[in-house]
């Protein structure tokens, strides 16, 4: 999946847009979305890659063996939650102070 995407009559390069957006990154054990990768093995459709919008899914797309995440450009929308069919994806609101401000931009 590349990183610019073409939305009608506008190219839109996804990773820079990103940076116009506050984030407040908890630690690493606090984090608000835990993937099991273990059982993004036997998927056959990967629709979290398909449908993170911040891309935070990297998988058989990119080349690789086992299924790579990525929270800290989570923009907490729950689509990869919503779409992942094989339980591999635990999702919770993060923790007061942290996450995503729209503030920016």
């Amino acid at each position: 999946m590349s990183e610019t995407t073409k939305i009608g009559l506008f190219t839109y390069d996804i990773k820079n847009g990103l940076g116009l957006i506050g984030y407040n990154v908890d630690e690493h054990e606090f984090a608000h979305i835990v993937v099991d990768v273990t059982k993004c093995d036997d998927c056959s459709h990967m629709m979290c890659v398909w449908g993170c919008p911040a891309q935070c899914y990297n998988f058989r797309d990119q080349g690789l063996e086992k299924m790579k995440f990525q929270y800290e450009d989570c923009v907490e929308c729950g689509t990869c939650y919503i779409m992942c069919d094989q339980g591999a994806v635990s999702w919770n609101h993060p923790r007061g102070g942290f996450g995503i401000t729209y503030s920016h931009g």
